[in-house]
């Protein structure tokens, strides 16, 4: 029996009660008491709008399986009148700019990468968040982006082979960045300073300043003899490191030592699809870690070459002017926290009626509550110079959500007296009915709005569910090729610069899922960046130094001016439904996309069941690592549901391809000790037993959503485990 406290008309668990009480409250200035009348008021107001939003979503989906089922074959005009009809297509508003304020620079006048990491990992948040500054050098001599053909092989060792592949791409890229005004990087033997400007001494005996000299910040150590050299291009910073000591500042003729790149500018510290958080235990360690990171005090013990080290967070850089002025850059990403959507509860909190409150409202008023730590300075390092607190909302359908989202953040506000539009809202464009009414949505928010993403994973899988009975969609691959995705990606850039959010907020991209594929990854994602995005996101610190490269060949500010001329996406072609064109699929055909789908979700359930995991690297049915989190997973059971209602495959196929799956998964992890097997023993797997009811059961989840059953087979687990 989990250990409760009663506190004004709510039921909390000893926990989470002990840990805002004795960690998160003190300094804030928020006392007790005030906090939990506030935070039940809060709870009792909004519990049942929250049931109302999510009670339309299942009248919508309704009406739309209904329509399916009596009007075959479609007939687009008819559907399109049809969507309008039951409100699920809004009127539009007319045009607005959006009116956010105190918008740190790193969203607003800054272009580059986006980490997402789950919060529950003191490690990986650490990592995420000291990732606004990665070694180049690093980054190439550790990925596939430097081939290993002709003896440039990494091993236990260094490579001068590789190392010497590794500097020749370095220098290129300055010459791309930082140019020289004659000759170019290769030919430095000497980077030095006068009093007015930066000199470059060439092989050739020739000298050269910059070719834009006031890309030249500053630099530290001595004038006669700098440690580094700091310059900007694109509105990101790029160190130079000289280290005669160091074996690469040895061999090179100027000293360089490693380019470090401002790479990661802005980390999403997420409490949501990324981590595995089913109880009031589980949602501590969420906060716990995120009160860290406020107050700058989270540390992890780790062993790195046979040593034990602490990871704590990245100081700030300084440099110094050629006049003697101080320039300080900040060290760390600036962190949003991703709080969970509007469907799930948490036993967290009960409220006097026995119910389990939402888990968007327990999230939206404890982070808040974290992030005052920030706003009263009570950490070492800071981070919204801008006095704000930053919190992506996911899983929002249509713009009532998000006006329920907005009021939300309003009472928090209020309960934590901090002024209105302190917490500002980043709204994830990753299901239909936002996606199609995103101008309607961005209005509901327009004071507040920092960010719109679109989140293709969750999005086909919504596109998938709200048209279930349509009739049999693509395969998986070929729903990428199908005309919605394309117009939807474009959409979501050409109404965030209808709306103003050119250097005022963050258009951004999706997911990179192959850590291990990082050229492949260098020469494709660079299309985020040309698609008018100022942020995308990449799945590890290494990539986002990796992806940094790419706002270095484009200024998208630039580009966003253009883009804004072009003519918008068509809505008909966001509702154009991935339907297959035919299903006259061979027997191996059809297997082969079971297998594809069931090998994928076991592979991240078995994880997130079990070790309770909400991201990992797993393995495909290729053996090709992929960061999955639950929005694969729902994108996979859906795809099956879909075909299993249409009869493209039978249940007794399915269930063949998932036992077959289990053992293949099973050898995966066959070198992990503590892993159980799933094949050993099917009917007392709880993790099989959930894989197939994410497919079986897959028609009746709410939106095609994964969480609930997730969650009740995790807390099964629990049960099993204690």
């Amino acid at each position: 029996m989990v250990a409760t406290v009663t506190i004004e008309n709510l039921t909390v668990s000893q926990c989470l009660f002990d840990f805002i009480e004795n960690e998160a409250l003190p300094d804030t200035s928020i006392s007790s008491s005030h906090f939990w009348q506030q935070f039940s008021s809060i709870i009792h107001d909004l519990s049942p709008e929250n049931k109302q939003l999510l009670l339309k979503r299942d009248a919508l989906q309704a009406s739309i399986d209904n329509y399916h089922q009596d009007n075959k074959p479609l007939e687009f005009s008819h559907y399109k009148k049809f969507l309008a009809d039951i409100n699920y297509l809004v009127p539009q508003v007319d045009d607005f700019s959006i009116n956010t304020s105190n918008v740190d620079n790193e969203l607003a006048l800054m272009a580059g990468p986006q980490l997402v990491v789950p919060i529950m990992n003191a490690r990986f948040a650490l990592n995420a968040v000291n990732a606004r500054w990665g070694s180049l050098y690093d980054a190439l001599y550790g990925t596939d982006v430097i081939s290993h053909e002709n003896g440039a092989q990494p091993g236990k060792t260094y490579n001068p082979i590789r190392g010497k592949k590794v500097i020749a791409f370095a220098k290129d890229y300055l010459d791309q960045a930082i140019p020289l005004l004659n000759g170019n990087h290769s030919q430095a033997i000497s980077y030095h300073l006068t009093e007015q400007q930066l000199m470059v001494s060439l092989d050739n005996g020739q000298q050269s300043p910059l070719k834009d000299p006031s890309a030249f910040i500053g630099f530290s150590g001595s004038i006669n003899k700098p440690d580094s050299m700091m310059f900007t291009h694109n509105g990101l910073h790029l160190n130079l490191l000289f280290s005669d000591e160091s074996a690469i500042g040895k061999e090179d003729a100027a000293g360089l030592s490693d380019v470090v790149l401002e790479s990661a500018l802005t980390t999403i510290m997420d409490c949501e699809d990324s981590v595995a958080a089913v109880d009031g235990e589980d949602k501590v360690v969420a906060y716990r870690n995120w009160l860290g990171l406020m107050t700058g005090k989270l540390t992890a013990e780790l062993n790195k070459n046979g040593k034990k080290i602490t990871r704590t967070m990245n100081n700030d850089l300084s440099v110094q002017t050629l006049t003697g002025d101080t320039v300080t850059l900040k060290g760390r990403s600036l962190m949003f926290v991703r709080n969970v959507g509007h469907l799930m509860t948490n036993n967290a909190i009960v409220d006097n009626q026995g119910n389990e409150v939402p888990e968007g409202i327990l999230d939206a008023m404890i982070t808040s509550l974290i992030a005052l730590h920030d706003l009263k300075g009570n950490s070492a390092f800071s981070n919204s110079s801008e006095g704000s607190i930053y919190i992506v909302k996911p899983k929002m359908h249509g713009p009532e959500e998000v006006a329920f989202a907005n009021t939300l953040f309003s009472r928090v506000e209020t309960a934590l007296s901090l002024p209105q539009n302190t917490v500002k809202m980043g709204i994830m464009d990753e299901e239909r009915r936002t996606s199609v009414n995103l101008k309607n949505c961005i209005f509901a928010a327009k004071d507040r709005v920092v960010f719109i993403n679109t989140g293709f994973l969750d999005r086909t899988g919504d596109e998938i569910h709200t048209s279930m009975m349509a009739g049999p969609m693509a395969r998986k691959a070929d729903i990428k090729l199908t005309p919605w995705i394309g117009a939807y990606e474009d959409n979501n850039v050409d109404v965030g610069l209808a709306c103003g959010f050119s250097q005022k907020a963050q258009i951004g991209k999706g997911m990179w899922p192959i850590p291990d594929q990082m050229a492949n990854m260098i020469a494709t994602k660079i299309n985020h960046v040309e698609a008018g995005a100022n942020t995308a996101w990449v799945p590890s610190p290494t990539a986002a130094t990796l992806h940094a490269l790419h706002y270095h060949r484009v200024n998208v500010f630039e580009l966003q001016k253009q883009l804004a001329k072009r003519k918008p996406a068509n809505i008909d072609d966001i509702l154009t439904i991935p339907l297959a064109e035919h299903t006259n699929w061979t027997e191996q055909e059809i297997s082969d996309e079971l297998d594809n789908n069931c090998q994928g979700i076991l592979g991240y359930v078995v994880r997130w069941i079990d070790d309770g995991v909400g991201c990992s690297k797993v393995p495909d049915i290729n053996n090709v690592g992929l960061m999955e989190d639950r929005a694969t997973l729902r994108i996979s059971s859906q795809h099956i549901a879909n075909w299993l209602t249409h009869n493209i495959c039978t249940i007794a196929q399915v269930q063949a391809s998932l036992e077959k799956m289990a053992a293949i998964v099973d050898k995966q992890n066959a070198s992990d000790s503590s892993y159980q097997a799933m094949s050993n023993d099917f009917s007392n797997s709880i993790a099989f037993k959930a894989a197939a009811a994410l497919i079986f059961s897959g028609v009746e989840q709410p939106n095609g959503y994964t969480e609930p059953l997730l969650h009740q087979y995790r807390l099964e687990k629990k049960r099993q485990l204690s």
